[in-house]
């Protein structure tokens, strides 16, 4: 363990928004900031927000933000004098504390010994298990063969789930239906988790159905008091990653939440933990809570505690690191009305939350109004980088009663501009306006339950398109005389798979624009006609007021190269622009379904093909890699390679064309 000790210059060994929210407590602390940055985030805000910035590698993690001897190196040479780690990358590595303490630093965080054994499920269970901590029954034994875990499971009974014993965010976890399906998850799930983790060990636990995750915030100080800070409910999850937070839980009785604090407390003395850490629990629907895990850091959703308790969780990391003793008592903790959290990522929500990387061509936040607080780290005219999370910011609200949180944290959702890459604005406020949602009616299957409508892509209404139309010729702000431009235009859109012909004719005070849905080309029952007249527009702010057929829409807008991007109503959309005269065909259509695009902004792992070559439906063609993932581009039928367009080690373009197969081609 590093030694607890006053330091003036704090190292933030972490990127985006974390790292500008560490720093901003330090500077009000009197704290002197350094930021380390990878080749990828040269120009990122957290750069330019900290005293002084250090480059520690290329793009890749492993060369840049999990480079160990990089980062200690950047705090020698910046004169920094501890090292706070954030969330993520190095957070929860008990070798980068061990490194810390080496090399005689102050490492805001717990003891390494603390890290390490908390880091491993199987460890992690048995340590609690013997602290008398309520656990999910299950086998977290040492024999990891087949044979051993299919004979555990019996006893454990089924449903059950399967989970990598190291790591967590959901990779290397299973529900297990049957024992018949119990082989091939435990190889799915052993090769994800050797691939995330660097290790295969695996856990089995009797599922819990449709319970509520809910994770105590425990503090300790270097003094041995040990208090905790309430709950936060973090049951609305995709793929077992948390979508919304809450705090309190509207599931947590006093009672209860005394029983699950003291259970925390008592689990953070066993390991002599320093510092902040989050308990994880099940919460069934007789009120059973059982451990799950710990995690050994701040959480993304520390801000909600923030808000109810009103005291900065990062402010008191620092200061229990530098030695000083936690500054109230439990009895001096309350928890004041409700909050809630929502994370943006930069995921396209209707292709399987695939994570994307690009330009930010619009940022708007929500206005001082709304009364929400916003950590980000986003920039107009900046880049969101491939290689890293998809978390892009978080959104606060903080309201006398659940309800007021809820309405305020929609508006403010609602009010969330982001253009150029694709986001899940959208399902995030679908998630929070959900009558379910809004009764309370919340597990960890609620986008399962209810959420099935907001996977889809949005569908834009006619108005929408008409403006993305205005946008995309530059006719929206090209002039307010528009009688004096040439007589018409149009042009072809497409969003996802909608298609649309716009024939757009100057008239008196505006335009009417003819839209008609599929691209047909004779005036059928599909064409609908919109008149527009342009209020007020700002090229240069991508801002316009536009009335269509007597309504006023505000809009947002952004161009890039063939594509048009507009926000309205709450909603984002992309629109390619196509040539009016070519046939739109739908995807699937002969012709179009060997053309195997790019579903996201990656980089080029492998290529497993040449052109001219053989391959057969299911083959991997090419391995795409982006914010923590691969994406494996497969053949759609048996076919011979027509064209190649991706180079390995290269970037792919979000919608680029990476591999033509002709079916008709092949031997």
């Amino acid at each position: 363990m590093s030694a607890s000790r006053p330091f003036h210059t704090l190292l933030v060994a972490n990127r985006g928004e974390i790292a500008m929210r560490i720093m901003r407590t330090a500077r009000r602390l009197g704290l002197a900031t350094v930021a380390v940055y990878s080749e990828a985030d040269r120009h990122g805000p957290h750069v330019a927000y900290a005293d002084r910035a250090v480059r520690i590698g290329d793009a890749a993690p492993r060369a840049s933000y999990l480079n160990i001897a990089a980062i200690v190196e950047a705090a020698r040479s910046s004169g920094a004098d501890a090292v706070h780690p954030g969330y993520g990358f190095l957070a929860e590595n008990a070798a980068f504390a061990d490194a810390v303490a080496q090399a005689g630093l102050v490492f805001v965080g717990p003891p390494a010994t603390a890290i390490r054994t908390m880091g491993n499920k199987a460890e992690a269970k048995r340590l609690m298990l013997a602290a008398d901590m309520p656990c999910i029954p299950g086998y977290q034994g040492e024999a990891q063969d087949d044979a051993a875990l299919l004979q555990a499971a019996a006893p454990i009974g089924f449903p059950l789930m399967v989970k990598a014993a190291a790591g967590g965010g959901g990779r290397g976890m299973r529900l297990v239906h049957d024992a018949h399906a119990l082989p091939g998850a435990l190889a799915s799930a052993r090769s994800e988790a050797t691939a995330a983790f660097g290790s295969g060990q695996l856990i089995l636990e009797r599922a819990v159905i449709a319970p509520r995750h809910v994770e105590i915030q425990v503090f300790a100080d270097t003094q041995g008091h040990v208090i905790h800070l309430g709950e936060r409910d973090c049951s609305v999850q995709r793929r077992h990653q948390k979508v919304v937070e809450e705090a309190p839980s509207p599931a947590v009785s006093p009672a209860l939440r005394a029983r699950m604090g003291c259970a925390a407390v008592r689990a953070a003395q066993a390991i002599g933990y320093v510092g902040a850490g989050t308990m994880e629990f099940l919460l069934d629907g007789d009120g059973n809570f059982y451990f799950m895990e710990m995690n050994t850091r701040l959480q993304v959703e520390h801000a909600v505690t923030e808000a109810i308790t009103g005291f900065d969780l990062v402010e008191w990391q620092l200061r229990v690191a530098a030695g000083e003793p936690l500054p109230v008592t439990q009895d001096q903790v309350a928890l004041r009305g409700h909050a809630i959290e929502v994370r943006l990522t930069a995921e396209d929500v209707a292709a399987g939350f695939l994570p994307q990387g690009g330009p930010v061509l619009r940022w708007r936040a929500p206005g001082a109004e709304h009364d929400v607080r916003l950590d980000h780290a986003l920039q107009e005219g900046g880049e969101i980088p491939v290689h890293y999370d998809s978390m892009v910011a978080k959104l606060v609200a903080h309201g006398a009663t659940r309800e007021e949180a809820r309405r305020k944290l929609l508006r403010a959702v609602e009010q969330t501009v982001l253009l150029g890459v694709a986001s899940n604005q959208g399902f995030l406020a679908d998630c929070l306006a959900h009558e379910a949602f809004a009764a309370n009616q919340v597990h960890t299957g609620f986008v399962d339950a209810h959420m099935q409508a907001a996977l889809r892509a949005p569908q834009p209404a006619v108005a929408q398109v008409a403006c993305a139309a205005l946008a995309g010729t530059g006719l929206l702000v090209a002039s307010a005389r528009p009688a004096l431009l040439a007589p018409g235009c149009s042009l072809g859109l497409q969003a996802g798979e909608q298609r649309w012909r716009v024939d757009l004719r100057a008239v008196a005070q505006g335009w009417e624009v003819v839209v008609r849905e599929g691209g047909d080309e004779g005036e059928g029952p599909s064409a609908e006609v919109v008149r527009v007249r342009v209020l007020r527009a700002d090229a240069e702010q991508g801002s316009a007021l536009v009335e269509c057929n007597g309504m006023a829409l505000p809009l947002v807008f952004a161009t890039e190269g063939d594509a048009v991007h507009l926000f309205s109503a709450g909603r984002a959309w992309r629109f390619a622009r196509l040539d009016p005269r070519q046939k739109m065909r739908k995807p699937g259509d002969a012709g179009s379904a060997g053309e195997l695009l790019a579903p996201l902004t990656a980089r080029i792992v492998a290529v497993k093909a040449a052109a001219g070559e053989p391959v057969q439906a299911g083959q991997v063609l090419v391995v795409l890699e982006a914010m923590k993932m691969e994406h494996a581009i497969v053949a759609p039928f048996d076919g011979v390679i027509a064209e190649l367009h991706a180079r390995e080690g290269g970037q792919a373009r979000s919608g680029s064309l990476l591999v033509k197969v002709d079916g008709a081609a092949q031997a």
